[in-house]
């Protein structure tokens, strides 16, 4: 292969990455409506059973610590 055939070769590469350069294409949905649709499909299909347990597992933890604080108030107003 000749020097100017490279040359051209090169040049055409060039050419070609630079046109795809530049162009960005927009989201057709925003990330948070996406990751809405995401979670909601989750629940409802194979991961059902284990989106639910972790939702359970979030409403007891919330559970405990309610408990918790009132306990602690419990025992400070002891103390005094």
């Amino acid at each position: 292969m000749s020097r100017a055939a490279w040359s051209v070769g090169a040049a055409v590469c060039i050419a070609a990455l630079a046109a795809g350069c530049g162009k960005s294409e927009t989201p057709k949905v925003d990330a948070a409506t996406e990751r809405a649709e995401a979670t909601k499909r989750a629940s409802e299909g194979p991961f059902g059973t284990q989106m639910k347990a972790l939702e359970t597992a979030k409403g007891l933890g919330a559970d405990v610590n309610s408990k918790v604080e009132a306990n602690v108030e419990k025992v400070d107003q002891q103390s005094k």
